[in-house]
C-alpha cells in the first residue's frame, strides 16, 4: 500500500517551459497566457479533509500541509496553469491520496485538518529558478495556506494546541507559516514537522522563534529532515542549504545510529544536517525528472518514519501539556 501511495506521488514525465537556447533570466510566464484557479473557499467543508478523533480532550490538533501532486496543465480554450485547482475533484482526490495515508497516524487521537490548495506545479519545481518558484508560490498557494489557517483558527481549533506538519511543498509550507504566527498562537503551537524540506540560514535571521527540536519531547520546536543513501545526493531543491536536522529514529542531532524495522539504520550527518539512510531500498521511487530520487529518499520521508512519528507525537503532546499550556 505505502509502495502504491509513493509511486501515486511521484509519478509523471514533466518537461520545464524553455529551452538551452533562451537568454538567462528569461521569464516565460510573462509571455504565456495563464490561468490561475479561483481561489478556495475554506468556508467550504469540500476544501478540507477534516477528522474529528479527541472528543475527549486527551490529543491536539494537527494541521496538515499535503504536498505537490500535480504538473503543468491547459485549460479548453488553452490557456496553461501553473498551479493545482481545488475546484476540481480530480485535483482534491490526488491530493487526498497523501492526506489520508499521513491521517492514519497523525490522526490517531488527534483532531485532524488539511486543506487543498492551490499548490504550485512539479514543473515549477523543476524550473529550479528560485525567483519563478518564489513568485508562483508567495503569490498563489502561500495565499491559501494563510487563508486556509487563519479559518482553522477561527472556526476550528478553539485554542487548543496543536501540530503543524508538512511534506516537501507542505515543508516549505510549514516554515512560511510559522513566520506569520503571533506570539499568542506560537505558544499553542506543540512543534511543527517539516519532512523532506529545508529550513535555510536566511529563515533563522527573518524569524528567530524558528528553533530546532533537540530531543524527543522539547516543545515549540522544528523537527527537519532529509533522507539520502549518501551525503552527495543531497539536492538544493529539498535540502540546501539547510541549518537543522533530527534522526526521528533515536531523535539525537548528533551521529549516533538509530536502527529502524531492526534492518534500516539511519545516521545523521551533523555537516550535511541530512539523514544517510542504509538498508533501505528505494529502487521503487519514482525518479523525478533527474532531480528527485536520484540517490535520495525524497518520496519516502512521510512513510518511511511513520511509525516514528506516530509515537512522537504522542510524546510531545503528553510534553506539551505536562507543561501546563493545555488552555
Amino acid at each position: 500500500m505505502i509502495r502504491n501511495i509513493i509511486l501515486g506521488l511521484l509519478i509523471g514525465c514533466l518537461v520545464p517551459i524553455g529551452s538551452c537556447e533562451d537568454p538567462p533570466g528569461y521569464d516565460y510566464e510573462l509571455t504565456e497566457n495563464v490561468f490561475v484557479p479561483v481561489t478556495p473557499d475554506y468556508s467550504d467543508n469540500t476544501m478540507w479533509t477534516i477528522l474529528q478523533n479527541d472528543p475527549d480532550d486527551k490529543g491536539a490538533d494537527v494541521f496538515y500541509i499535503p504536498s505537490t501532486w500535480e504538473y503543468d496543465w491547459y485549460t479548453q480554450d488553452g490557456r496553461i496553469c501553473h498551479y493545482a485547482d481545488p475546484s476540481r475533484a480530480d485535483h482534491r482526490a490526488d491530493m487526498s491520496i497523501e492526506i489520508d495515508s499521513v491521517a492514519l497516524y497523525m490522526a490517531e487521537g488527534n483532531n485532524f485538518y488539511s486543506p487543498y490548495y492551490r499548490h504550485i506545479t512539479l514543473d515549477s519545481w523543476a524550473t529550479l529558478n528560485e525567483d519563478t518558484i518564489s513568485r508562483r508560490y508567495n503569490d498563489v498557494a502561500f495565499q491559501d495556506i494563510k487563508a486556509a489557517f487563519r479559518r482553522y483558527l477561527s472556526d476550528y481549533n478553539n485554542g487548543r494546541p496543536f501540530i503543524l506538519a508538512g511534506f516537501s511543498q507542505g515543508g516549505k509550507s510549514v516554515v512560511e507559516l510559522i513566520k506569520t504566527l503571533d506570539a499568542q498562537t506560537k505558544e499553542r503551537m506543540i512543534a511543527a514537522y517539516v519532512m523532506g524540506y529545508k529550513v535555510t540560514p536566511q529563515d533563522i535571521v527573518s524569524c528567530p522563534d524558528i528553533k530546532a527540536a533537540k530531543d524527543s519531547l522539547d516543545t515549540g520546536v522544528v523537527v527537519c529532515y532529509n533522507s539520502v543513501s549518501d551525503v552527495k545526493y543531497t539536492k538544493p531543491i529539498v535540502s540546501e542549504p539547510n541549518v537543522m536536522c533530527i534522526n526521528p529514529v533515536n531523535w539525537r542531532t548528533d551521529n549516533t545510529p538509530g536502527i529502524l524495522n531492526d534492518t534500516i539504520t539511519v545516521t545523521l550527518d551533523p555537516k550535511f544536517k541530512v539523514l544517510v539512510v542504509n538498508g533501505f531500498d528505494g529502487s521503487y521511487l519514482s525518479n523525478i525528472l533527474g532531480i528527485l530520487n536520484v540517490g535520495d529518499y525524497h518520496g519516502a520521508e512521510p512513510w518511511l518514519y511513520s511509525d516514528c512519528l506516530r509515537r512522537n507525537f504522542r510524546q510531545r503532546i503528553n510534553s506539551y501539556k505536562r507543561k501546563g499550556y493545555d488552555g
